[in-house]
C-alpha cells in the first residue's frame, strides 16, 4: 500500500540528489522523517554531494548556534529588565532616612571597607560606590570634603596625571585632595585594558565611623539571626 506521501517521492528523490539533508526535505514538502529515510536508503550521492551536504549542515549548525546565542541575549535582557523592575519597586516603598541609609553603608563597609588601618576608608574600581561612600560620609558624618582624601593604586603603564583627573571628574573630588599613586611594578611589560582606571582608595582620618560601622553591621546580622519567626 503506498503512502499519501508517495506522490511527492519523485521530487523528494530529485531534492535528495541535489544534496539537501532530510532536515531540509522534510520541511519543504512535510514528509516525515522515517519516511523520507527509508526512499532515500538506497541513493547513492556523489562525492561532490555529499561535500555540499557536510558544507550545508555546518551552515545550519551556525545560524542554529547564532539562533541561539541571540535567543540567550534576549532572554537575559528580559530578566535583567525585570530584575530592574523589581528593584525599583522595592526602592519606592522604602523610605530613606538616614538610619536606613547608614545601614546600607555599615553593610558596604563590611563587604568592602578596610577594618586594619585607624582610619576609615574603601578601596574600589567601581566609582559609584566610592561617590556613594563620600556622599554618605558627608550627610552622615559632616566629614568636611576637604578632610576626605583619595589615593590610587596604578599599573606600570597608567598616566598618574591622566587617572587622577578621570577620577577628580567621577567623584567630584578636588584635585588637592589627591595624595600618593602607587604603582603596582609587578605589571610592568603587561598593557592595561583601556576602561580600567586603577583603584581608588577613599578615606577620612578617623577611625570612630568604621567602628560604628563594623558594630552596626554585626548586631544587625546577629539580629536578623536570633528573629523568631513562628
Amino acid at each position: 500500500m503506498k503512502s499519501k506521501w508517495f506522490k511527492s517521492k519523485e521530487e523528494a528523490v530529485k531534492l535528495r540528489k541535489q544534496g539537501k539533508s532530510i532536515r531540509d526535505i522534510e520541511s519543504i514538502l512535510f514528509i516525515p522523517r522515517s519516511t523520507l529515510s527509508e526512499w532515500f536508503k538506497d541513493i547513492e550521492l556523489s562525492k561532490k554531494q555529499r561535500e555540499r551536504l557536510h558544507q550545508n549542515w555546518l551552515n545550519g549548525l551556525v545560524k542554529s548556534r547564532e539562533k541561539a546565542v541571540e535567543w540567550h541575549r534576549e532572554q537575559k535582557k528580559k530578566r535583567l529588565a525585570e530584575a530592574e523592575n523589581q528593584a525599583k519597586e522595592t526602592l519606592k516603598k522604602l523610605k530613606l532616612s538616614n538610619r536606613i541609609i547608614e545601614l546600607a553603608l555599615s553593610f558596604l563597609y563590611l563587604g568592602e571597607g578596610s577594618k586594619k588601618k585607624i582610619d576609615t576608608s574603601i578601596g574600589n574600581t567601581n566609582p559609584l560606590i566610592l561617590k556613594f561612600f563620600i556622599t554618605t560620609l558627608v550627610r552622615l558624618y559632616n566629614i568636611p570634603i576637604d578632610k576626605i582624601k583619595c589615593e590610587l593604586h596604578l599599573r606600570a603603564d597608567q598616566n598618574i596625571y591622566m587617572e587622577k583627573d578621570y577620577w577628580s571628574k567621577e567623584l567630584n573630588l578636588p584635585l588637592k585632595n589627591f595624595t600618593t599613586a602607587i604603582i603596582d611594578k609587578r605589571t610592568n611589560g603587561s598593557v592595561t585594558y583601556p576602561n580600567y582606571h586603577g583603584v581608588a582608595n577613599i578615606r577620612c582620618g578617623t577611625v570612630a565611623i568604621q567602628r560604628k560601622l563594623m558594630y552596626f553591621s554585626k548586631l544587625f546580622c546577629e539580629e536578623v539571626i536570633n528573629i523568631n519567626y513562628e
